[in-house]
C-alpha cells in the first residue's frame, strides 16, 4: 500500500556521495528537501564504498578542476569540524608515469600553473622514499604532501546525519518508477508514494541515463573491481609511510591506497575490463579474472611480496565521451538539476558538488566555476 501524496521544496534521487552532500546542503539552508534512495545509507551497488577514495590537488584531468578540488578539500575539513568526525586523511599523493606521458606532465603543469607545493621523483627517489613501490627508475612523479584520501562510506553517513539534524527527510529502500516534469514542478512516482516538488536533483549515479532518457547517450556505466591484498611488510604501506597513487604503466593505469579499515593494500585500474551496459546487465560478482588483472599490479611495481587476497569489490564508473561531469540543469526541463558522469574522479568533489546543486536547484546558478562541465558542450 503506497504512501499519501508528498509534496516537498526540492526532491533529490539517489543518496550516494553527491546526493547525499546536496541534501545536507539544501537541508541546511532551511530548504524542505527528501531525498530518495533505491538501497541502503549506504549500499556497495554503485560507485560510493569501498571504504576510501582519493584526493589529489593536481589535476592531470584538466586544469578547470583544480578550483573545484581546492574549495572541495576545504569543504570537507569544514564538514569534519562541524561534526566531529575525521573524514580526510592526508597521507600525500603521487601521480606515477613516464617522463613524457600526461599524467606525470600534466600533473606537473596543474601544479606549476596553480601554484601548488609538489616535489618531482624519478623512480628511484620514489622507492628509496616510499619503501613500498617499486616503480621503474626512468618514471617520473609528483609528490604532494597534501593529497590523500576521504572516507567514502564515512562520508556518506556523515552527509546523511547532516541532513537529518537540518530537518531532511530522506528515504532508503524506495525505487522511481516514473516522473514528469511541468512548469509548475516535477512529480516522481515511487513504488512507495508520489511526490510534488519545485525542483528535482537527479544524483543516481549509473542509474541517471535511464532515469534521463534524454542524456543516455552520454552517460555510460562501467564495471570496475578494487582488490585489498596482503603485502608480507605491512609496516610499508600504512597511511604514514604509503601515498595514494594513479600509476601509468604498460599494463595499464592504476591506482591505489594504504592499508585502512579493511585489511591489505587497496588498488584498481581504470577502465578495468571495459565492460559497460545498463547497471543491472553488469556483473557484480568479482571473479578470478578480475583478481589477476589487479595482481599484475602488485607483483611488478610493489616491492613487498604480496599475499592472499583480502577482499575484492565491484563498483560502478558513469562515464561521459570526455570523462568530465555533467553539473548543470537539464536542457529541457529547468526544474530537473543534474549531477551525473563523474567518470570514476568524482568522489574527492562530493563535498563542494553538493553545494553546488544545491544552489543551481535554488538559484539556477552557483559561484563555482562549473562551465566546463555544462551538458550543451556535446551539441
Amino acid at each position: 500500500m503506497k504512501m499519501a501524496d508528498q509534496t516537498t521544496d526540492v526532491l533529490v534521487i539517489g543518496v550516494g556521495g553527491m546526493g547525499s552532500a546536496t541534501i545536507a546542503a539544501l537541508a541546511e539552508r532551511g530548504v524542505d528537501v527528501i531525498g530518495i534512495e533505491r538501497y541502503d545509507i549506504a549500499h556497495a551497488n554503485g560507485s560510493s564504498h569501498g571504504n576510501t577514495r582519493i584526493v589529489r590537488r593536481p589535476q592531470y584531468e584538466d586544469l578547470s578542476y583544480v578550483p573545484l578540488v581546492e574549495a572541495a578539500i576545504e569543504r570537507w575539513h569544514e564538514i569534519e569540524s562541524a561534526i566531529d568526525t575525521r573524514l580526510y586523511h592526508a597521507v600525500g599523493s603521487l601521480d606515477i608515469g613516464p617522463r613524457d606521458g600526461s599524467i606525470f606532465t600534466d600533473s606537473k603543469r596543474s601544479c606549476l600553473e596553480h601554484n601548488i607545493p609538489h616535489e618531482v621523483l624519478d623512480g628511484s627517489a620514489l622507492n628509496r622514499r616510499f619503501s613500498g613501490y617499486d616503480v621503474p627508475p626512468d618514471h617520473r612523479a609528483v609528490y604532494q604532501p597534501d593529497g590523500g584520501f576521504v572516507r567514502c562510506e564515512a562520508a556518506i553517513i556523515a552527509n546523511v546525519g547532516r541532513a537529518h539534524a537540518a530537518g531532511g527527510t530522506i528515504r532508503a529502500r524506495e525505487r522511481v518508477e516514473y516522473w514528469s516534469a511541468a512548469e509548475s514542478g516535477v512529480r516522481v512516482e515511487t513504488d512507495r508514494a508520489t511526490y510534488h516538488a519545485e525542483t528535482m536533483v537527479v544524483t543516481a549515479g549509473a542509474w541517471t541515463g535511464q532515469l534521463l532518457e534524454s542524456l543516455s547517450g552520454l552517460l555510460e556505466p562501467e564495471r570496475q573491481v578494487m582488490g585489498w591484498f596482503q603485502p608480507a611488510t605491512p609496516s610499508e604501506y600504512q597511511p604514514n609511510a604509503f601515498p595514494v597513487f594513479v600509476c601509468d604503466v604498460p599494463e595499464g593505469h592504476y591506482y591505489g591506497f594504504p592499508i585502512h579499515e579493511t585489511p591489505g593494500v587497496k588498488l584498481g585500474r581504470f577502465n578495468h575490463r571495459s565492460e559497460t551496459g545498463v547497471p543491472s546487465t553488469l556483473d557484480h560478482t568479482p571473479d578470478r579474472t578480475d583478481e589477476s588483472l589487479l595482481r599484475s599490479f602488485t607483483d611488478s611495481y610493489l616491492s613487498a611480496e604480496i599475499g592472499p587476497t583480502q577482499r575484492l569489490s565491484t563498483c560502478l564508473f558513469t562515464n561521459t565521451p570526455d570523462e568530465d561531469f555533467l553539473l548543470d540543469i537539464h536542457p529541457d526541463h529547468e526544474s530537473v538539476i543534474v549531477g551525473a558522469g563523474f567518470s570514476g574522479h568524482g568522489f574527492k568533489f562530493a563535498s563542494v558538488v553538493g553545494d553546488i546543486l544545491a544552489s543551481l536547484a535554488l538559484d539556477g546558478a552557483t559561484e563555482h566555476p562549473i562551465d566546463p562541465f555544462a551538458i550543451d558542450r556535446f551539441d
